[in-house]
Protein backbone atom coordinates (compact mmCIF):
# COMPACT_ATOMS: atom_id res chain seq x y z
CA UNK A 1 0.00 0.00 0.00
CA UNK A 2 3.03 2.47 0.69
CA UNK A 3 4.68 1.63 -2.77
CA UNK A 4 0.99 2.08 -4.56
CA UNK A 5 -1.25 4.82 -2.89
CA UNK A 6 -0.66 7.59 -5.03
CA UNK A 7 -1.07 5.30 -8.37
CA UNK A 8 -4.07 5.86 -9.99
CA UNK A 9 -4.24 2.60 -10.99
CA UNK A 10 -5.34 1.08 -7.71
CA UNK A 11 -7.67 1.44 -5.11
CA UNK A 12 -7.28 0.51 -1.45
CA UNK A 13 -10.54 -0.52 0.68
CA UNK A 14 -9.86 -0.10 3.90
CA UNK A 15 -12.20 -1.76 6.31
CA UNK A 16 -12.68 -0.62 9.56
CA UNK A 17 -12.44 -3.95 11.03
CA UNK A 18 -11.12 -7.67 10.31
CA UNK A 19 -14.11 -9.66 9.12
CA UNK A 20 -12.72 -12.34 7.49
CA UNK A 21 -11.29 -13.38 4.37
CA UNK A 22 -14.93 -14.06 2.72
CA UNK A 23 -16.56 -10.80 3.56
CA UNK A 24 -13.00 -8.87 2.65
CA UNK A 25 -13.05 -10.80 -1.05
CA UNK A 26 -16.94 -9.77 -1.35
CA UNK A 27 -16.43 -6.14 -0.59
CA UNK A 28 -13.57 -6.19 -2.95
CA UNK A 29 -15.62 -7.71 -5.33
CA UNK A 30 -18.31 -5.58 -5.42
CA UNK A 31 -16.65 -2.31 -5.77
CA UNK A 32 -14.11 -3.75 -8.94
CA UNK A 33 -15.05 -3.17 -12.33
CA UNK A 34 -12.71 -5.28 -14.61
CA UNK A 35 -14.08 -8.42 -16.28
CA UNK A 36 -11.49 -10.55 -14.36
CA UNK A 37 -11.05 -10.66 -10.51
CA UNK A 38 -7.31 -12.15 -8.90
CA UNK A 39 -7.75 -13.35 -5.68
CA UNK A 40 -3.80 -13.70 -4.35
CA UNK A 41 -3.22 -14.21 -0.30
CA UNK A 42 -1.14 -11.73 1.43
CA UNK A 43 1.59 -14.25 2.15
CA UNK A 44 2.19 -15.22 -1.73
CA UNK A 45 4.58 -13.71 -4.29
CA UNK A 46 3.42 -13.95 -8.20
CA UNK A 47 6.14 -14.71 -11.48
CA UNK A 48 6.01 -11.92 -13.64
CA UNK A 49 3.93 -13.75 -16.18
CA UNK A 50 0.89 -15.00 -14.09
CA UNK A 51 -1.35 -12.98 -14.83
CA UNK A 52 -1.10 -13.13 -17.81
CA UNK A 53 -1.21 -16.71 -18.25
CA UNK A 54 -4.49 -16.71 -15.72
CA UNK A 55 -6.10 -14.39 -17.97
CA UNK A 56 -5.25 -16.14 -21.42
CA UNK A 57 -7.11 -19.48 -20.14
CA UNK A 58 -10.36 -17.16 -19.14
CA UNK A 59 -10.55 -15.64 -22.76
CA UNK A 60 -12.47 -18.91 -23.20
CA UNK A 61 -16.12 -17.80 -22.08
CA UNK A 62 -16.93 -21.03 -20.58
CA UNK A 63 -14.30 -20.75 -17.75
CA UNK A 64 -15.36 -19.15 -14.61
CA UNK A 65 -12.04 -19.58 -13.09
CA UNK A 66 -8.24 -20.73 -13.56
CA UNK A 67 -5.81 -21.68 -10.71
CA UNK A 68 -1.99 -21.25 -11.07
CA UNK A 69 0.62 -23.41 -9.73
CA UNK A 70 1.72 -23.59 -5.83
CA UNK A 71 4.34 -23.53 -4.50
CA UNK A 72 6.29 -22.97 -0.79
CA UNK A 73 8.09 -19.50 -0.72
CA UNK A 74 10.40 -21.18 2.21
CA UNK A 75 10.86 -24.91 1.09
CA UNK A 76 14.61 -24.81 2.22
CA UNK A 77 13.13 -23.70 6.02
CA UNK A 78 12.53 -27.32 8.00
CA UNK A 79 11.84 -30.65 6.71
CA UNK A 80 8.54 -29.72 7.48
CA UNK A 81 8.59 -27.12 4.57
CA UNK A 82 10.23 -29.40 2.29
CA UNK A 83 7.29 -31.73 2.51
CA UNK A 84 5.27 -29.23 1.93
CA UNK A 85 6.36 -27.69 -0.93
CA UNK A 86 6.19 -31.84 -2.02
CA UNK A 87 2.77 -32.15 -0.75
CA UNK A 88 1.66 -28.50 -3.13
CA UNK A 89 3.37 -30.11 -6.26
CA UNK A 90 1.16 -33.49 -5.84
CA UNK A 91 -1.99 -31.72 -5.28
CA UNK A 92 -1.53 -29.17 -8.27
CA UNK A 93 0.37 -31.38 -10.68
CA UNK A 94 -1.91 -34.17 -10.13
CA UNK A 95 -4.88 -34.22 -8.42
CA UNK A 96 -5.71 -30.61 -9.93
CA UNK A 97 -3.87 -31.47 -13.44
CA UNK A 98 -5.95 -34.72 -13.97
CA UNK A 99 -9.25 -33.11 -13.03
CA UNK A 100 -8.74 -29.93 -15.33
CA UNK A 101 -8.20 -32.58 -17.86
CA UNK A 102 -11.69 -32.97 -17.36
CA UNK A 103 -12.95 -28.95 -17.13
CA UNK A 104 -13.35 -29.46 -13.56
CA UNK A 105 -11.06 -28.16 -11.18
CA UNK A 106 -12.84 -29.11 -7.60
CA UNK A 107 -10.80 -26.36 -5.50
CA UNK A 108 -8.87 -23.31 -6.76
CA UNK A 109 -6.90 -22.34 -4.40
CA UNK A 110 -6.52 -18.99 -2.66
CA UNK A 111 -2.94 -18.43 -2.93
CA UNK A 112 -3.87 -17.80 -6.74
CA UNK A 113 -7.03 -18.14 -8.63
CA UNK A 114 -8.56 -15.67 -10.93
CA UNK A 115 -12.47 -15.28 -11.15
CA UNK A 116 -14.80 -14.17 -13.92
CA UNK A 117 -16.19 -11.22 -12.28
CA UNK A 118 -19.40 -11.42 -13.86
CA UNK A 119 -20.50 -14.92 -12.68
CA UNK A 120 -18.75 -14.45 -9.58
CA UNK A 121 -21.62 -11.30 -9.15
CA UNK A 122 -24.36 -13.63 -9.38
CA UNK A 123 -23.08 -16.17 -7.15
CA UNK A 124 -22.10 -13.68 -3.95
CA UNK A 125 -25.85 -14.04 -2.37
CA UNK A 126 -24.81 -18.10 -2.29
CA UNK A 127 -21.30 -17.24 -1.43
CA UNK A 128 -21.75 -15.11 1.52
CA UNK A 129 -24.59 -16.82 3.35
CA UNK A 130 -23.30 -19.64 3.73
CA UNK A 131 -23.87 -21.39 7.18
CA UNK A 132 -21.97 -24.42 9.28
CA UNK A 133 -23.83 -26.02 12.15
CA UNK A 134 -26.46 -23.10 11.54
CA UNK A 135 -23.51 -20.15 11.94
CA UNK A 136 -21.77 -18.23 9.67
CA UNK A 137 -19.12 -20.02 7.67
CA UNK A 138 -15.43 -18.60 8.15
CA UNK A 139 -13.89 -21.20 6.46
CA UNK A 140 -13.47 -23.46 3.10
CA UNK A 141 -13.79 -19.98 1.00
CA UNK A 142 -12.08 -21.30 -2.02
CA UNK A 143 -13.43 -24.95 -2.26
CA UNK A 144 -16.94 -23.22 -1.93
CA UNK A 145 -16.55 -20.94 -4.50
CA UNK A 146 -15.51 -23.07 -6.79
CA UNK A 147 -17.88 -25.37 -6.11
CA UNK A 148 -20.79 -22.38 -7.02
CA UNK A 149 -19.19 -21.62 -10.49
CA UNK A 150 -19.12 -25.04 -11.38
CA UNK A 151 -22.68 -25.60 -10.47
CA UNK A 152 -23.72 -22.16 -12.26
CA UNK A 153 -22.50 -24.14 -15.61
CA UNK A 154 -18.35 -22.56 -15.81
CA UNK A 155 -15.70 -25.20 -16.23
CA UNK A 156 -12.39 -24.28 -13.20
CA UNK A 157 -8.72 -24.80 -15.03
CA UNK A 158 -5.34 -25.26 -13.68
CA UNK A 159 -2.45 -23.38 -15.49
CA UNK A 160 0.97 -25.01 -14.53
CA UNK A 161 2.89 -22.49 -15.82
CA UNK A 162 1.25 -19.82 -14.07
CA UNK A 163 3.66 -19.67 -10.94
CA UNK A 164 2.79 -18.57 -6.94
CA UNK A 165 5.33 -18.86 -4.30
CA UNK A 166 3.53 -19.12 -1.09
CA UNK A 167 4.53 -19.65 2.88
CA UNK A 168 3.68 -22.75 4.28
CA UNK A 169 3.94 -23.64 7.96
CA UNK A 170 7.02 -24.48 9.21
CA UNK A 171 5.71 -25.99 12.69
CA UNK A 172 3.51 -29.03 13.33
CA UNK A 173 0.79 -26.77 15.09
CA UNK A 174 0.59 -24.54 12.32
CA UNK A 175 0.27 -27.06 9.92
CA UNK A 176 -2.10 -29.04 11.53
CA UNK A 177 -4.62 -26.11 12.15
CA UNK A 178 -4.29 -25.67 8.47
CA UNK A 179 -4.66 -29.18 7.85
CA UNK A 180 -8.33 -29.48 9.86
CA UNK A 181 -9.96 -26.14 8.42
CA UNK A 182 -8.87 -27.99 4.81
CA UNK A 183 -10.60 -30.99 6.11
CA UNK A 184 -13.56 -29.65 7.53
CA UNK A 185 -14.01 -27.63 4.55
CA UNK A 186 -13.34 -30.85 1.95
CA UNK A 187 -16.04 -33.13 3.80
CA UNK A 188 -18.64 -30.26 3.99
CA UNK A 189 -18.35 -29.01 0.42
CA UNK A 190 -18.16 -32.53 -1.07
CA UNK A 191 -21.45 -33.36 0.08
CA UNK A 192 -22.73 -30.11 -1.49
CA UNK A 193 -20.53 -30.90 -5.04
CA UNK A 194 -22.72 -34.32 -4.84
CA UNK A 195 -25.41 -32.77 -6.92
CA UNK A 196 -23.30 -31.15 -10.08
CA UNK A 197 -21.17 -34.41 -10.21
CA UNK A 198 -23.69 -35.84 -12.45
CA UNK A 199 -23.53 -32.91 -14.67
CA UNK A 200 -19.59 -33.35 -15.29
CA UNK A 201 -17.63 -35.85 -16.51
CA UNK A 202 -17.44 -39.59 -14.43
CA UNK A 203 -13.78 -39.25 -13.29
CA UNK A 204 -14.88 -36.41 -11.14
CA UNK A 205 -17.12 -38.60 -9.36
CA UNK A 206 -14.37 -41.27 -9.09
CA UNK A 207 -11.83 -38.78 -8.12
CA UNK A 208 -14.67 -37.60 -5.40
CA UNK A 209 -15.03 -41.33 -4.20
CA UNK A 210 -10.97 -41.94 -4.47
CA UNK A 211 -9.99 -38.87 -2.28
CA UNK A 212 -12.85 -39.67 0.51
CA UNK A 213 -12.56 -43.41 0.54
CA UNK A 214 -9.00 -43.78 0.34
CA UNK A 215 -8.02 -41.94 3.74
CA UNK A 216 -10.71 -44.07 5.28
CA UNK A 217 -9.26 -47.43 3.91
CA UNK A 218 -6.20 -46.61 5.09
CA UNK A 219 -7.77 -45.56 8.33
CA UNK A 220 -9.51 -48.78 8.58
CA UNK A 221 -6.16 -50.62 7.64
CA UNK A 222 -4.21 -49.13 10.66
CA UNK A 223 -6.93 -50.00 13.23
CA UNK A 224 -6.75 -53.73 12.18
CA UNK A 225 -2.80 -53.37 12.20
CA UNK A 226 -3.42 -51.99 15.75
CA UNK A 227 -6.08 -54.69 16.84
CA UNK A 228 -3.63 -57.33 15.79
CA UNK A 229 -0.72 -56.00 17.71
CA UNK A 230 -2.90 -55.34 20.86
CA UNK A 231 -4.79 -58.73 20.66
CA UNK A 232 -2.39 -61.40 19.58
CA UNK A 233 1.16 -59.63 20.09
CA UNK A 234 2.59 -60.68 16.67
CA UNK A 235 3.36 -57.25 14.39
CA UNK A 236 1.11 -56.75 11.69
CA UNK A 237 3.95 -57.17 8.75
CA UNK A 238 1.50 -57.41 6.20
CA UNK A 239 -0.23 -53.98 6.84
CA UNK A 240 2.93 -52.20 7.24
CA UNK A 241 3.85 -53.68 3.49
CA UNK A 242 1.46 -53.44 2.10
CA UNK A 243 1.07 -49.44 3.16
CA UNK A 244 4.71 -48.77 2.75
CA UNK A 245 4.93 -50.47 -0.91
CA UNK A 246 1.72 -48.19 -1.91
CA UNK A 247 4.02 -45.74 -0.49
CA UNK A 248 6.98 -46.24 -2.29
CA UNK A 249 4.92 -46.92 -5.91
CA UNK A 250 3.60 -43.44 -5.09
CA UNK A 251 6.32 -41.75 -4.50
CA UNK A 252 8.70 -43.55 -7.21
CA UNK A 253 6.12 -42.31 -9.73
CA UNK A 254 6.08 -38.88 -8.66
CA UNK A 255 9.63 -38.76 -8.76
CA UNK A 256 9.72 -39.93 -12.57
CA UNK A 257 7.14 -37.31 -12.90
CA UNK A 258 8.75 -34.35 -11.78
CA UNK A 259 12.05 -35.61 -12.50
CA UNK A 260 13.48 -35.16 -9.15
CA UNK A 261 14.76 -37.74 -6.68
CA UNK A 262 13.49 -35.81 -3.29
CA UNK A 263 9.67 -36.99 -4.11
CA UNK A 264 11.00 -39.80 -2.87
CA UNK A 265 11.63 -38.46 0.44
CA UNK A 266 7.70 -38.12 0.46
CA UNK A 267 7.24 -41.26 1.86
CA UNK A 268 7.99 -39.79 5.21
CA UNK A 269 4.24 -37.90 4.70
CA UNK A 270 2.54 -41.41 4.94
CA UNK A 271 4.12 -41.46 8.80
CA UNK A 272 2.31 -37.79 9.05
CA UNK A 273 -0.74 -39.06 7.75
CA UNK A 274 -1.20 -42.33 10.10
CA UNK A 275 0.04 -40.49 12.83
CA UNK A 276 -1.14 -36.61 13.28
CA UNK A 277 -3.63 -36.44 10.10
CA UNK A 278 -5.86 -39.11 10.54
CA UNK A 279 -6.23 -38.44 14.11
CA UNK A 280 -6.71 -35.10 13.88
CA UNK A 281 -9.23 -35.53 11.01
CA UNK A 282 -11.27 -38.22 13.07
Amino acid sequence: RAVYADDERFNFTILPKNVGKRKAQIAAITQSSGDLILNVDSDTTLAPDVVSKLAHKMRDPAVGAAMGQLKASNQGDTWLTRLIDMEYWLACNEERAAQARFGAVMCCCGPCAMYRRSAMLSLLDQYETQLYRGKPSDFGEDRHLTILMLSAGFRTEYVPSAIAATVVPDTIGVYLRQQLRWARSTFRDTLLAFPVLPGLDRYLTLDVIGQNGGPLLLALSVLTGIGQFALTATVPWWTIMVIGSMTLVRCSVAAYRARELRFLGFSLHTLVNIFLLIPLKA
